[in-house]
């Protein structure tokens, strides 16, 4: 009989499920795809159901359910915080407390509840950065590695440094909560005006804009040491017994008020994005550098929110001492669903752990559900909608390289829905990185955001080294490595500019994906990840001779990815998206009825709040 886990996240920030059949991931999805709210906390029922259906089991045939925490060890150091810092945080502890007391200290029963049933065995409660350590190894190519996880916080380890060997993992050291690089990064994303838990991509797109002046006066907040460790000064910060991120004192530390949502972005909140990006740089390499001098190990692996730092990691693999870097596609909490899934498989029960060289086990994440030929037709009727159907793949794919070629955005649904924040061409809009206008069009009339955010590059692997600074034998699955893009693909700008006035200068032969710093958040494509999308990619390179495209989420600004054909459909429609393709049926924008299109959008732009 076949081994069921079921590891799941849960309350406190995107909620996710995952699957293991004898190790095997079937199945992993957050929950915010089916609810369609933004880094829903809640119970994850819908992925949950997405993992048994993909097996075709019930709750009753789960062998283990694995929570990716320990509740009463979180509980421990809340309450231990709020007495430490007596009577000051009154209001914060009013107010969590009876959420505790109600719920979050019983998450035993609140799992027998929300399943419906019990596994057949007790439910297992991992720690936090286990979880998080335990995504990064097990999914991993490697043998063995040396582990860091960065997150904000756990129950109270907020960095964890340990290593990895066969089928066991083990953490060996730590930095405890409040001294965290995650809630540090965060109190600047609050402070620069940005929302906490999904504003920190924001922050890091906005750094480039700006210069690292600041750095001596972050660093009068945090000491910090040659091996990576660090304390902050807490004197600054809020976030302990508070209900803000920051107070008076960190502002007049600097120099300024903190920035209101929405209002001007001015040089200053660019200057302060660089100089907390810098310093959290810094720390990461201070701290994988230790890893290695600890470990002794050849490979890393990393997870936590602070491994979606993605220019961090870049600078990880450019001047770190390991030769390999594995990240966890999922590395926030939504992963800790399956690293405490793979905790029961190998530690619990102990069973032997395979890897095979340069291809890790996580499926290129695309964990989530897929729609058959059947399904798409029904809901495009449904909808009332005009398509084109295309029986040969090759055929689309021409037809869809010519409309990217001619500069319409695409909308690109195919296949199972990643896991994890990014979108890796199964849920995609995609667009030709050749356009100088591109990066505007996507940003104001499709994503509804702000101008100066960039876009992410997918390249055919085989071609990424032609275009950005990485080796050539060097892989990116998961869009998770910033790289410069080559000096001979560079094009000279001009001097003297300053800020967001740098945006629309042309400077490279793929602008829409080139940030103001020559930089590029890249996602390598090949044949075994994402067959469909590297044929696409070929027939595209065969007109234009560009291996080159856009690739960003497909939501707007403040939605979850989508999930459904329908979800897909009502964005189409409510955007000024040009195309939209299902599978092998094909919408344009030109044949809808108009008056449907325009109902749509004002409707749709209403449904979600900017975040």
């Amino acid at each position: 009989m076949p081994t069921y886990i079921l590891g799941i996240s849960a309350f406190y920030h995107d909620s996710a499920a995952a699957l293991l059949c004898d190790g095997e991931i079937v199945a992993a999805a957050q929950e915010e795809r089916f609810s369609r709210k933004k880094h829903d906390e809640r119970f994850p029922r819908h992925a949950v159901q997405h993992c048994l259906d993909a097996a075709g089991i019930r709750v009753e045939d789960l062998d283990y359910v694995a929570f990716y925490d320990k509740p009463l060890l979180k509980f421990d150091r809340l309450m231990e915080t709020y007495l430490s810092y007596a009577p000051s945080g009154f209001r914060s502890f009013a107010k969590f407390l009876p959420v505790w007391l109600g719920d979050k200290l019983h998450i035993p029963r609140i799992l027998k509840r929300e399943l419906g049933a019990m596994p057949k065995n007790p439910f297992v409660f991992p720690e936090h950065h286990e979880s998080h350590a335990a995504s990064a190894f097990f999914p991993s190519p490697f043998e063995e590695a040396a582990i860091v996880t960065m997150d904000g916080v756990g129950e109270w380890a907020t960095t964890s440094i340990g290593v990895g060997e066969g089928n066991q993992m083990r953490l060996t050291h730590e930095i405890r909560f409040p001294h965290s690089l995650g809630l540090l990064y965060s109190a600047f994303t609050y402070y620069c005006g940005f929302k906490v838990n999904s504003g920190e991509y924001k922050l890091m797109g906005l750094a480039p804009y700006g210069e690292a002046k600041y750095v001596d006066r972050i660093m009068k907040m945090i000491d910090l040491r040659d091996d990576g460790s660090y304390r902050l000064d807490m004197r600054y910060f809020n976030y302990a017994q508070g209900l803000t991120m920051t107070n008076s004192l960190f502002e007049e530390q600097m120099g300024a008020p903190r920035r209101k949502a929405e209002t001007e972005l001015t040089q200053f909140y660019m200057d302060v994005a660089a100089s907390i990006q810098k310093v959290t740089e810094d720390v990461m390499l201070r701290t994988v550098r230790y890893a290695h001098k600890v470990t002794g190990k050849k490979n890393l692996c990393l997870a936590g929110g602070v491994a979606l730092n993605c220019v961090g990691n870049g600078k990880i693999l450019r001047e770190g001492p390991f030769e390999k870097v594995w990240i966890q596609p999922a590395a926030g909490d939504a992963g800790g669903a399956l690293g405490a899934a793979q905790m029961v498989w190998y530690h619990l029960l102990k069973n032997e752990r395979t890897t095979q060289p340069e291809l890790d086990n996580q499926s290129a994440s695309l964990l989530g559900p897929a729609f058959s030929r059947g399904e798409i037709h029904a809901v495009l009727q449904e909808q009332g909608v005009v398509f084109e159907e295309y029986s040969d793949e090759n055929e689309l794919c021409e037809r869809v390289a010519d409309l990217i070629a001619n500069e319409n955005v695409i909308g690109w649904f195919q296949g199972r829905m990643e896991f994890g924040p990014r979108a890796l061409g199964s849920r995609s809009i995609i667009g030709d990185a050749r356009s100088p206008k591109m990066q505007s069009v996507m940003n104001l009339k499709i994503k509804f955001r702000e101008s100066f955010r960039p876009f992410a590059p997918i390249v055919l692997r085989e071609r990424a080294h032609e275009y950005f600074d990485i080796r050539e034998d060097q892989d990116s699955p998961y869009m998770l490595i910033v790289a410069p893009v080559r000096e001979e693909k560079r094009r000279p700008v001009e001097d003297g500019k300053f800020g967001i006035e740098k945006l629309n200068q042309l400077r490279s032969d793929v602008p829409a994906i080139t940030h103001v710093d020559y930089s590029a958040r890249l996602q390598t494509i090949d044949d075994r990840r994402n067959p469909r999308l590297a044929k696409l990619m070929q027939a595209f390179e065969a007109k234009t001779g560009s291996p080159v495209l856009i690739n960003t989420s497909f939501n707007i600004r403040g939605e979850p990815i989508v999930c459904t054909p329908s979800d897909a459909i009502r964005c189409f429609l409510g955007t000024e998206m040009d195309v939209l393709v299902l599978e092998n049926f094909v919408l344009l924008r030109t044949a809808q009825d108009p008056s449907l299109t325009a109902v749509d959008r004002e409707k749709y732009l209403a449904s979600f709040a900017l975040d």
